[in-house]
């Protein structure tokens, strides 16, 4: 019985362990994240269909379309790689060299921004692979779109909720 108690502290030792060390790098585990589920996704829209299909999921509600988009966003700068690969690359780095000034700031800009490079990341890893984005959510209504994009969206969203709402006025909420 004491030997089942003691093996049952150490188990619960180590979940409160995995949960400090999640709480703690929970930004490296969001853009872990983002780039892997993204990625998955896109390897398993690859593997099972072909450039053009569609699978209707909800009769013209929702499809699963595989669309490569050798352009930005809405297919703008349609097959201009080196300029989407430059942009993509400073915009990286960028968002790296300014993200130790969010790190004290409101916890909706650190998401906001670790979302937005996950997102960002996942995509440049397409564009250097193919030179395009693999897209795969259609709702008929909107462009096709991938996981990387739905990072980038609800990371501007959360950003620009922070900035709005949730920061001091006349104080931006970064280290200066």
């Amino acid at each position: 019985m004491k030997s089942a108690v003691e093996f049952l502290k150490k188990i619960l030792l180590v979940i409160e362990l995995i949960f400090v060390i999640a709480f703690v790098h929970r930004e490296k585990l969001l853009f872990v994240g983002v780039v892997a589920l993204d990625q998955f996704t896109k390897a398993l829209v690859m593997r099972s269909m072909v450039p053009g299909q569609s699978i209707p999921l909800i009769q013209d509600i929702f499809h699963l379309t595989y669309v490569l988009n050798p352009g930005a966003a809405f297919g703008i700068l349609s097959n201009q790689r080196a300029f989407l690969l430059a942009t993509g690359a400073v915009l990286i780095l960028a968002t790296a060299y300014f993200y130790p000034l969010l790190k004290k700031s409101d916890p909706c800009l650190q998401f906001g921004a670790t979302a937005i490079l996950g997102g960002a990341v996942a995509n440049l890893i397409d564009r250097v692979q193919t030179g395009s984005v693999v897209d795969f959510f259609d709702f008929r209504i909107w462009p096709v779109f991938n996981v990387a994009d739905i990072a980038i969206v609800a990371g501007m969203a959360l950003m620009i909720y922070a900035i709005l709402f949730r920061l001091d006025a006349g104080k931006v909420g970064i280290d200066q």
